[in-house]
C-alpha cells in the first residue's frame, strides 16, 4: 500500500516532534522541573501552541478521515460490483428457468 509510508512517518514524526519541543521548553528552576513553560516571547509560545495542536490533532484527523473515506470508496464499489453481478446472475437463472 502506498499509504503505509506515509502513515509511519507520520507516527514517528509526531512524537520526535513533541519530545524536541517539551526538551528545549522545559528548564529548572529553584529546583523545580517546569516542563513546557520556558519560551523566549509569548510569539513563541503561541506559535509552539499551535504548531502542536496542528501537527497533534488536525493532522491525524485529517488522516484519519481521508483513509476512512477511501474506505467507504472501495467497500461502496465493492458492493455496487456484487450487486450488478448478482443482478445478472440472477436475470440469467430465471431466463434459464423459463425454458
Amino acid at each position: 500500500m502506498v499509504y503505509i509510508p506515509v502513515l509511519l512517518t507520520i507516527w514517528i514524526a509526531i512524537p520526535a516532534f513533541t519530545i524536541l519541543v517539551s526538551y528545549f521548553s522545559t528548564d529548572i528552576i529553584d529546583g523545580v522541573c517546569v516542563p513546557y513553560g520556558v519560551y523566549s516571547s509569548v510569539a513563541e509560545e503561541k506559535a509552539l501552541a499551535l504548531l502542536l495542536f496542528f501537527v497533534g490533532y488536525l493532522l491525524p484527523l485529517m488522516l484519519m478521515i481521508f483513509c476512512y473515506s477511501r474506505i467507504v470508496y472501495i467497500l461502496r464499489n465493492k458492493v455496487n460490483v456484487v450487486l450488478i453481478i448478482e443482478k445478472f446472475s440472477t436475470n440469467c437463472k430465471t431466463d434459464i428457468l423459463t425454458f
